[in-house]
């Protein structure tokens, strides 16, 4: 259970794509989700002096989270995606502490923000901790816990070979059914 009595759920789920754009002039990177049934791959078009394409997209969804004890809303529209941690960089920052973590049978994520925003301005620690609680309130933390970490902790993210986290219901924009059924029935 949370460490702040909290027991929070997922609300305001809405099913999209993250969009990746590329400015060619600049090599400016910039990204943001849509609802839009297939984002094209390859647009193009102009804004002021900048020439924008779509280089990729991923099916994705976004989220707030709510405290059912509590009512308290917490809005994560800053949030991009979740990501592992691969350990490809040894002088990494995140990877030290990914390690000290693991030590301690703890497993990091990564949260990433929408770029260019998110990296001036970084997803808060106290929002960081209301993840890792969520992750952590159903699991029995005497086998193993998850630490939400923050990506500017990453020394250099155009060599990174971390693997963003994808649901396995991800392969259509419904909602999933209110209940799984067990894998092998």
């Amino acid at each position: 259970m949370s460490q702040n009595n909290h027991e929070w759920e997922m609300t305001n789920i809405q099913f999209g794509f993250i969009v990746y754009e590329k400015c060619y002039q600049t090599n400016e990177l910039r990204t943001f989700f849509s609802i839009e049934d297939n984002p094209i791959l390859g647009d193009r078009y102009r804004e002021g002096r900048k020439h924008w394409t779509r280089m990729e997209n991923a099916q994705s969804f976004r989220f707030d989270l709510k405290c059912k004890k509590t009512g308290e809303l917490v809005k994560f529209n800053d949030l991009m995606g979740l990501m592992y941690c691969t350990g490809c960089l040894p002088d990494c920052e995140l990877d030290k502490l990914r390690l000290q973590y693991e030590a301690a049978n703890t497993m990091v994520i990564v949260a990433f923000g929408f770029f260019p925003e998110s990296l001036e301005k970084h997803i808060p620690p106290k929002k960081l901790g209301i993840l890792t609680d969520y992750f952590n309130q159903r699991r029995n933390s005497r086998r193993s816990r998850i630490k939400v970490l923050p990506f500017n902790l990453i020394k250099d993210l155009s060599k990174c070979r971390g693997e963003f986290l994808h649901d396995v219901n991800m392969l259509t924009k419904e909602p999933p059914a209110p209940r799984r059924k067990p894998l092998f029935e």
